[in-house]
């Protein structure tokens, strides 16, 4: 059992927690959580910490989840480590009592982009990882074929994202480009409709079609899509609202868009 939080697997860990430049150095990142663990595929599996008083509960598991739960477990081998250690390892304020270590998934930017009728977000400078987690997870519902950010996005492995997406960031691919002015002529290319979300839209985003291959260009929380990103779309859109609104939360926004894609979607196919 490792009792210290001065153990330098620990230590690897607690960075790996806090600093996406660790994480993209050594190309990993931590999922926390029972559910994380679960839903985890096992060839990501690097490391797993767990507290003792878990480890024996599912050990003498009662029910067949917890069974094989534990079998996970024991195939990938792990470490235990005391209730301490892990107040400290974990980035949650009540931790489950689990550490799940994996490596990064990366996906084929080409092969991806030849998908038939691609459904993609494109997001620019997204600052909120609670955002960048529920985009996901709800794109994994509307069953989005990628999701694509740019540099100045916050780090997809940020923990906070991660638990944001309870389990859609083993599913849902995604890329990071430099700028989306670099892969928006690819998609164009590729046959790819591309919409901004844009306050100077004149339609309303039901009036369009998207029953072709479709992405949506969505912008920064605070200052929305650069000038001259907006500009390289084929259309801008607009999502109507009542009162005093002006703009609606990135993951609102993106999360309307992805569903109206869906329904209108399931239309075409009847």
């Amino acid at each position: 059992m490792i009792t210290s939080t001065s153990n330098p697997h620990i230590k690897q860990l607690i960075q790996w927690q806090n600093k996406a430049k660790e994480r993209r150095r050594d190309g990993v990142f931590v999922a926390e959580g029972l559910k994380m663990l679960e839903e985890a595929p096992p060839r990501l599996i690097r490391d797993i910490y767990i507290v003792q008083a878990l480890a024996e509960r599912l050990q003498n598991g009662k029910t067949e989840k917890e069974r094989a739960l534990w079998n996970k477990i024991s195939e990938a081998g792990y470490e235990t480590v005391t209730e301490e250690v892990m107040r400290k390892a974990a980035d949650t304020q009540s931790p489950q009592g689990v550490l799940t270590v994996l490596e990064q998934p990366a996906y084929d930017r080409e092969q991806i982009l030849l998908k038939d009728n691609g459904l993609y977000l494109l997001l620019e400078d997204l600052q909120d990882p609670g955002n960048l987690g529920t985009i996901l997870r709800t794109g994994e519902g509307a069953g989005i074929t990628c999701v694509i950010m740019t540099k100045g996005t916050v780090d997809i492995f940020n923990p906070k994202t991660i638990r944001s997406t309870m389990g859609s960031i083993y599913r849902v691919p995604f890329l990071y480009v430099d700028s989306l002015a670099e892969i928006l002529p690819v998609m164009k290319t590729a046959g790819i409709a591309t919409y901004a979300a844009h306050l100077q839209g004149e339609e309303s985003y039901d009036s369009f079609s998207f029953c072709g291959s479709t992405a949506f260009l969505i912008g920064n929380e605070g200052n929305g899509l650069k000038r001259e990103t907006a500009a390289l779309a084929d259309s801008f859109l607009k999502i109507p609202m009542e009162g005093r609104v002006e703009s609606l939360n990135a993951a609102v926004s993106a999360a309307l868009l992805m569903y109206e894609a869906y329904r209108q979607r399931r239309q075409c196919e009847k």
